[in-house]
């Protein structure tokens, strides 16, 4: 049975994940069909991930050496993961109040566990948890992002903000705090309660993993 047609008698859920990608490619080469040109592709994910998770890690220019996958079909995988990342977010959002690690870490897990470089966002909040705005203050190298203290607070103040959380990824997949990180987010914790501005917690996202700074005690 191919896959279009098990999908009308079975439903999406009946796919695997192979099948799904082919449906969406829907076509393959004259040398394979579109189920092993799937195949083909979520085995070449980087990294030694394998499957769907490997599809963060291909690069355009990575799909388009894949025999069978030309422009158009790798910006179309490359949409499809990052759908699934803002639907993940979605997900996870809904009403939810930014009071506990867990739930922030839930948002941004799928948003940041796949990146290559360091990104540091800043979640401005009010008194109840609530997210007023959110922005991206940098985006680094793999080693390191440099954030500025000052930019923080001048953005936590136009948004009105009460309280603050930072998030920011290590690439590497272990989310230990690194000396930077603790000096970092000590000047930044302690600015904030001159400014009567609190850093409520500092967030580093791994590879389906977290350290919360306010769980280990370390603000």
């Amino acid at each position: 049975m191919q896959p279009y047609e098990k999908f009308e008698k079975l439903g999406a859920e009946s796919l695997t994940e192979t099948e799904l990608l082919a449906i969406i490619l829907r076509t393959g080469t004259k040398d394979c069909n579109a189920t092993q040109l799937a195949v083909n592709v979520l085995e070449r994910s980087s990294y030694g991930k394998h499957g769907l998770l490997g599809l963060h890690r291909l690069s355009l220019e990575e799909l388009r050496k894949i025999r069978g996958i030309g422009p158009v079909k790798a910006v179309k995988i490359k949409c499809i993961t990052e759908l699934s990342n803002r639907m993940a977010a979605a997900r996870a959002w809904g009403d939810m109040v930014f009071q506990k690690p867990e739930t922030v870490a839930a948002c941004y897990m799928e948003k940041l566990r796949h990146r290559t470089t360091e990104c540091v966002y800043l979640l401005m909040l009010d008194s109840k948890g609530h997210l007023l705005k959110e922005k991206q203050m940098s985006s680094g190298t793999v080693r390191a992002s440099l954030i500025s203290p000052r930019e923080i607070f001048i953005e936590a103040l136009k948004a009105e903000a009460v309280q603050i959380i930072l998030v920011h990824n290590h690439p590497g997949g272990d989310p230990s705090p690194s000396r930077d990180d603790v000096r970092v987010t000590a000047g930044i914790r302690d600015l904030g309660r001159e400014l009567e501005l609190p850093l409520t917690d500092h967030i580093i996202i791994g590879d389906n993993r977290y350290l919360s700074f306010k769980e280990q005690g370390l603000l």
